[in-house]
């Protein structure tokens, strides 16, 4: 059994190392994205002044002029000190930018067009492998299951046999090694053996985003009851309506004065006659499991439920909270700045072992004959 074990682990790993070696790298480039762009982009950040920031209705009239063809999809306050953001994106013509405007005066300070940069790049390695959506996510997905399964068999084979064994197993006993081959090989067995638990989790919740039924099988075995694909609510058009301000900005005033201590507020843009206004906040910084979502009917201000994970937060049971956290258990964010150095940490580690358990192999092909 082991020997067949062994067998899988070496062609399965020699199969998709090159895509396990990418997406880990362009998760480390990705881990600390948010932190490197605030450093860089001063555009980001506003003055905080002693008057009331803009309703949303003054930043949509400024950025549909400055984009006049491109759709928009929401108005968010990222919190205090920063600047407010008019996001615009679609698929025909597939198109992405953000407006960055001064939250007191709607002065546009920059519009950013986000395919063309690095870090949205590095993202579509990451999901894609620089290939179309359609060929690269089922490429970078099942690799990644499989990378699931090779950490459980390596696991098996590295299992000691006996205390001796055992010795070699837990650390770096190079005072005694002089071949790189023996060091390569520590390398690769000791690395994956202490990062393999953590691994495990990061490559689960990476699957989450790309294989469906894997989704759908892990929140029904929690107790998941909801739908997980979003599907907007419809607003039913009356005879008149009778609003003396936008009904934007009467969502903005009602999310602000029932959430007073959200730290980020977004108001989405109507798409149609029918369709809703979402809205979001958020009490947890850098967190996206955590945020509250509202949707209301265009019309009257009504309030309307939804049958899928992201509604209320307060409805959200163990289940939904689980798939909300994928994200941010992915990427080290539920436990602060430390789980992104230990993401980033793990995310290299995944990265050396295809390029060590390649070694392995070829130096074993290569042996030199006495």
């Amino acid at each position: 059994m082991k020997k067949i074990i062994q067998k899988l682990h070496l062609w399965l790993g020699l199969s998709t190392g090159l895509v396990v070696f990418i997406v880990s790298i362009t998760g480390c480039l990705y881990a600390f994205q948010k932190e490197i762009q605030d450093v860089t982009q001063t555009f980001r950040f506003s003055k905080i002044e002693n008057r009331e920031i803009l309703p949303p209705s003054a930043f949509e009239n400024v950025a549909r002029k400055a984009l006049p063809k491109a759709h928009l999809h929401a108005i968010n306050y990222p919190g205090k000190g920063r600047s407010v953001e008019a996001i615009f994106y679609g698929f025909d013509p597939e198109h992405y930018y953000i407006i960055y405007h001064n939250p007191y005066t709607a002065k546009i300070l920059q519009v950013q067009n986000i395919e063309e940069t690095f870090f949205h790049w590095v993202l579509n390695g990451h999901y894609y492998l620089w290939l179309p959506p359609k060929i690269g996510q089922p490429i970078t997905s099942y690799s990644t299951l499989i990378f699931v399964f090779m950490l459980i068999t390596g696991i098996i084979l590295w299992w000691p046999k006996n205390k001796a064994a055992a010795k070699q197993r837990f650390w770096f006993r190079w005072k005694d090694a002089t071949q790189w081959k023996r060091k390569n090989y520590d390398l690769h067995n000791i690395l994956g053996f202490y990062s393999s638990t953590l691994l495990l989790i990061i490559a689960v919740t990476g699957i989450f985003f790309g294989i469906q039924w894997f989704t759908y099988l892990i929140y029904s075995a929690t107790g998941g009851e909801k739908e997980l694909l979003f599907t907007e609510p419809i607003s039913q058009k009356p005879i008149t309506t009778s609003f003396k301000k936008p009904v934007a900005d009467l969502v903005w005033e009602k999310m602000k004065k029932e959430h007073p201590n959200a730290l980020s507020l977004e108001v989405h843009a109507i798409e149609s006659d029918s369709s809703t206004i979402g809205a979001n906040v958020n009490t947890k910084e850098d967190m996206y499991w955590s945020t509250d979502y509202r949707y209301f009917d265009q019309y009257t201000l009504k309030e309307i439920p939804v049958k899928h994970v992201y509604g209320r937060l307060k409805d959200a049971k163990f289940a939904d909270k689980l798939i909300r956290m994928t994200y941010d258990i992915h990427t080290g964010g539920i436990l602060g700045f430390a789980g992104k150095i230990l993401a980033f940490l793990l995310s290299l580690v995944a990265a050396s072992l295809p390029i060590t358990g390649f070694m392995i192999w070829w130096g074993r092909r290569n042996k030199v004959k006495a």
